[in-house]
């Protein structure tokens, strides 16, 4: 009875962290999205302070720049959670749908480095590598295209600078329309706007351990009524990372660069190991001598791209 005492009053007292690592890096009092494009241009006029580049982060910066190259797909486990922190969503929907993911983004080589668009809370968002492998608590991966796709992925991160353009919110519901974006429904209908269809969507009741977390989908489903306008249901069809058998991590268009290995990015619970890539840089991956003030990499134009898929 102590012991139980103690965890609640422990519960009470020092609450979880609601926020995901990169969201602590805005600065005290910001409203908005950091990461979308107001805040990067105030970043770049000098309006809000630089991000800062630690130790940790400059090894996944290096990594980064060696292993990912444009139109990557970049699966991680994230820590997003609800009910002011005390319910872990991101590794609930990971552990239901039998994937070592909860999160995907796309990878665009750009004048700063690889950045990855992605979806925060508020919106559609941009963040360097370096700074989305911070929210990463167990296993990364990444995927890309087969050669003979590769004519896609100008199309693919056109997309995805676009819907950063626009800013088109977060998808609370779920939904498949084009109002709103959660991560893997924007990495699905990125390749579907290049013509290229990695998944089909799942009900959410037919996910392969769904009917191990009974309380939890109930619960999931009670609380939507409260919370959203469409609540959820066990018949919503909804994208998922997957695995091998479902899901993006299944598509037939896709090669395996990074297999799932266990290496976070969040600094509290990082090993100092990288993932090992499975293929060898892509030519036009130079690897930078230093992390500071790099130079744009250049990248062979659609056309040539096409003559390597043929």
């Amino acid at each position: 009875m102590t012991g139980m005492l103690a965890w609640f009053l422990s519960l009470v007292l020092f609450p979880p962290e609601g926020r995901e690592m990169s969201e602590r890096l805005a600065p005290p009092g910001f409203v908005g999205n950091y990461w979308g494009p107001e805040a990067t241009e105030a970043r770049e006029e000098g309006k809000l302070p630089p991000i800062p580049m630690t130790t940790h982060m400059a090894r996944w910066d290096r990594w980064g720049r060696q292993v990912l190259r444009d139109g990557d797909i970049v699966f991680r486990m994230g820590d997003a959670r609800l009910l002011h922190g005390y319910f872990p969503m991101s590794r609930f929907l990971a552990n239901c749908s039998n994937s070592p993911f909860s999160h995907t983004g796309i990878v665009a080589i750009e004048k700063d480095g690889p950045v990855v668009y992605d979806t925060t809370r508020p919106a559609v968002a941009r963040q360097p590598f370096c700074v989305w492998v911070l929210d990463n608590v167990g296993c990364i991966g990444v995927k890309r295209l087969k050669t003979e796709y590769r004519r896609a992925i100008p199309q693919v991160v056109s997309y995805c600078r676009r819907v950063y353009q626009e800013q088109v919110p977060f998808d609370y519901e779920l939904g498949l329309d084009d109002s709103a974006l959660y991560c893997i429904e924007m990495t699905q209908k990125a390749y579907q706007a290049a013509g290229i269809e990695l998944c089909k969507p799942i009900r959410l009741g037919d996910i392969e351990r769904t009917a191990e977390f009974p309380a939890c989908m109930f619960g999931l489903r009670l609380a939507s009524q409260y919370t959203l306008e469409n609540p959820l249901d066990f018949d919503k069809l909804v994208f998922f990372p997957g695995n091998d058998r479902h899901g993006i991590w299944s598509a037939r268009q896709l090669m395996t660069v990074v297999a799932p290995t266990y290496s976070p990015g969040y600094p509290e619970l990082s090993t100092g190991s990288m993932p090992e890539p499975q293929v060898s840089p892509e030519p036009n991956q130079a690897r930078p001598k230093k992390v500071s003030n790099p130079r744009p990499e250049s990248q062979p134009s659609e056309e040539a791209q096409g003559r390597r898929g043929a």
